[in-house]
């Protein structure tokens, strides 16, 4: 299907409207953690990258690369990197090391269409990560419907955050209403919430704003504190109930009963170990935050100066190290054309400062 033009997205779409099993499906014991009601691209991407379907081993498909920690100052060691090698430099097995599913002729042929389409849309296949631009709101925004973080990108020369529900997702939620692309403009956003700032911390209102956040760190410090493995085992338990309901659905729709009752038996293994994850005790329980009193949080407004004509004036890149200050969380709802922000400073702010000291203490 991808030699003949088809994309990864398309493949998927297609499989998953046949009923084909995605590989977490297929192999549910391994991959509890993972939905499997329907393929994703990346999988039909890893599928399409893997040489071992010629029925090949390869190796030397990655390399170590030692890095130092800072070149100016080599005491403080190296990180070690997995990189990736060319094509060129893998070493396949002579013989075959187990039964192939595709053919070599084919798996290259789905290579040099890969290659040809990279070189249309004028990149390199994975030629590595993009550059590191400044998105003020980075990690910020999160799409109300469904509460995935929004994605940064730029178009025509503006930046956008982004929420895009694809065929595969509808999938994997059918009840909810999500259209096709969420698009939020940065600037428009940056700009109300700059305005809210300056005046929140102008100084007449500055006591008043104190107090408020005062409040919003006693709130959020008073939350039952998880593990990320006791968040994981909720939204799990909270799929599988979702994947029951529509199985039971499809059961009485007339699908194959025998099918069905697999697929319901599989969801319910899984929902009974999540429920095990979340009754037993954890191993490392977290200490709950301590709420930030007044004289705390004003401490981080004057850590960050004059607020309301620093955020005015900012650089983008400026920008990101105080909306952190500020615990500022955004929730953007598509139907109303609504973003509600949130201020909710949960840990003292802390400015980053060169371990060796200032470098240029004149630049100031």
């Amino acid at each position: 299907m991808y030699v003949e033009g088809m994309s990864y997205s398309a493949i998927a779409a297609l499989l998953t409207r046949e009923g084909v099993p995605c590989p977490s499906a297929h192999d549910a014991t391994r991959n509890p953690h993972r939905k499997k009601t329907a393929w994703q691209q990346g999988a039909v991407r890893a599928i399409l990258l893997n040489p071992r379907y010629t029925g090949h081993e390869v190796w030397n498909k990655q390399r170590k690369e030692e890095r130092l920690l800072d070149v100016d100052d080599v005491t403080l060691g190296h990180r070690t990197h997995m990189t990736h090698n060319p094509v060129e430099e893998w070493i396949p097995s002579i013989e075959p090391a187990h039964e192939a599913i595709i053919s070599t002729d084919l798996f290259d042929a789905a290579r040099t269409v890969r290659t040809q389409r990279a070189r249309n849309q004028g990149r390199q296949e994975r030629a590595g990560k993009r550059g590191a631009r400044p998105y003020a709101l980075r990690g910020r925004v999160r799409c109300s419907p469904c509460g995935r973080k929004m994605q940064p990108a730029t178009i025509r020369s503006r930046v956008y955050y982004r929420c895009e529900f694809k065929e595969e997702e509808a999938a994997l939620y059918p009840d909810l209403t999500h259209p096709r692309t969420v698009y939020l403009r940065e600037d428009i956003v940056c700009q109300a919430l700059d305005q809210w700032i300056a005046r929140a911390f102008a100084p007449d209102r500055l006591s008043a704003t104190i107090e408020a956040l005062t409040h919003a760190s006693t709130a959020a410090s008073t939350a039952e504190p998880q593990t990320p493995e006791q968040t994981q085992a909720r939204q799990a338990i909270k799929e599988c109930e979702r994947r029951l309901v529509r199985y039971q659905a499809a059961l009485d729709a007339g699908a194959d009963p025998a099918v069905v009752t697999q697929w319901i038996n599989e969801a319910q293994r899984d929902k009974d170990t999540a429920q095990n994850k979340l009754n037993a005790k954890p191993a490392v329980t977290r200490k709950k935050q301590s709420p930030l009193d007044a004289q705390q949080i004003r401490g981080i407004t004057e850590s960050l100066g004059d607020l309301a004509r620093r955020i005015q004036t900012a650089a983008v890149e400026k920008k990101g190290p105080l909306y952190e200050a500020l615990g500022i969380t955004i929730s953007y709802e598509h139907a109303t054309k609504t973003a509600t922000v949130r201020s909710r400073p949960s840990s003292p702010y802390r400015q980053s400062l060169c371990p060796r000291g200032d470098l240029n203490p004149h630049a100031r």
